[in-house]
């Protein structure tokens, strides 16, 4: 991981330096300040990249960073938008001894910001599969990666294979990652099959010509009785409103309209893995089987993993007690809950229109009163003559 340090601020005007962990709001109240951060000071390697960040200047360009650590003084982008920032995220040279070195930034001729940068010894390449304890289910997903930051170092296609996968694997660099600064790490996701048997699988990593760059055990077990995982924990099915929270949420005795929509919850604190992707809740009040998708919300933080997904009831149902089912760990949890459907909404009061009640029911006060009173005037007179004939 790469620290973001802000140690350095020079006041363009003055000259004068100071050190210390200086907010950016003081760049900005204060005309010709800079304001620097380094992303990546600590623990580089050769080779590694250093995010430049400084903030509060006035210049357009002309904004340069030197360091022993580069092979040439680095031009710093200005932002865009009008913000008053420079940014660039240049390379450690291949060849910088492990040491501590100076880096300094001037704009206008003048040092306006310094930090120092740390250089570590390269290590070998190094190829990851999981760490060697790590026994994986089927169905899991696990990452790949290469580490191939060293001297001399080339080739831009790795690819992984084993007995274990469905097919070969190819590991890429993403710029955007959580390794943005090292152009060499190479990584990526597979999930493994889920009718992989038990065993021990070996992965073995190519070169961009074919052949083998390094080799890695996997383990694969699947979940057995007396595993902590084998039926998990599971809870629900439970049902919300639609516009409700899952924290409303009942096992029973949830009620929803013939045609309406309701919430389905399921929780469970040792999913299969790929749970994520093939839990279904069905029930015959359903038009049709619902996903359960994992919540990935910031309100289910710290929770047990929960699943939620929402589900449209058959228009025209007959109000009544109705069973919805889930089933989880490749079978081995079935778990059914209840949902009350009432007749649909907007239901006539009866063959010639609506009743009274939804009449009284759209006035309100006073109004409603006076509406019940014309209501009644007026069927008396309308039984009156049909009385007297």
């Amino acid at each position: 991981m790469k620290w973001t340090r802000t140690v350095a601020v020079v006041a363009v005007g003055t000259g004068a330096l100071w050190l210390g962990a200086a907010p950016a709001a003081v760049a900005d109240e204060s005309p010709g300040a800079a304001h620097l951060l380094l992303n990546g000071a600590f623990d580089n390697r050769p080779g590694e990249l250093i995010d430049i960040d400084v903030r509060g200047l006035r210049e357009r360009g002309g904004v340069t960073v030197t360091s022993p650590v580069f092979r040439h003084p680095v031009q710093l982008v200005p932002y865009g938008h009008g913000d008053r920032g420079h940014h660039a995220r240049p390379a450690i040279a291949g060849d910088v001894e492990p040491g501590t070195y100076p880096l300094t930034v001037r704009a206008g001729g003048r040092v306006v910001a310094e930090d120092r940068v740390e250089v570590r010894a390269p290590r070998p390449a190094t190829f990851r599969v999981s760490t060697p304890d790590d026994v994986l289910r089927p169905g899991e997903r696990l990452g790949l990666s290469f580490d191939d930051l060293r001297p001399g170092a080339h080739g831009e296609t790795f690819t992984a294979a084993s007995a274990a996968f469905r097919s070969k694997v190819r590991l890429t660099h993403d710029p955007r990652g959580p390794h943005w600064n090292n152009p060499r790490m190479f990584t990526a996701l597979v999930a493994l099959p889920l009718d992989v048997k038990d065993g021990t699988y070996k992965v073995t990593l190519t070169g961009p010509d074919g052949s083998p760059v390094q080799e890695r055990p996997l383990v694969v077990r699947a979940a057995r009785p007396g595993d902590r995982d084998y039926v998990g924990r599971a809870r629900g099915p439970a049902f919300f409103a639609a516009a409700g929270r899952p924290a409303a949420a009942r096992t029973h005795g949830h009620k929803v309209a013939a045609g309406g929509s309701v919430n389905v919850l399921w929780r469970d604190a040792s999913p299969d893995p790929g749970e994520d992707e093939r839990l279904m809740a069905t029930s015959p009040a359903f038009e049709g089987p619902v996903p359960l998708r994992r919540d990935d919300s910031k309100a289910a933080d710290g929770a047990m993993p929960r699943y939620v997904g929402p589900a449209r009831v058959r228009t025209g149902l007959a109000s009544g007690r109705y069973p919805v089912t889930v089933i989880s760990h490749h079978g081995r949890v079935k778990r059914t809950g209840h949902l009350l459907v009432t007749g649909a909404t907007g239901t006539s009061g009866g063959p010639g229109g609506p009743g009274r009640a939804l009449l009284i029911a759209g006035a309100g006060g006073a109004a409603a009163l006076v509406a019940a009173g014309a209501v009644t005037l007026l069927l008396r007179r309308l039984r009156g003559p049909r009385a007297a004939g």
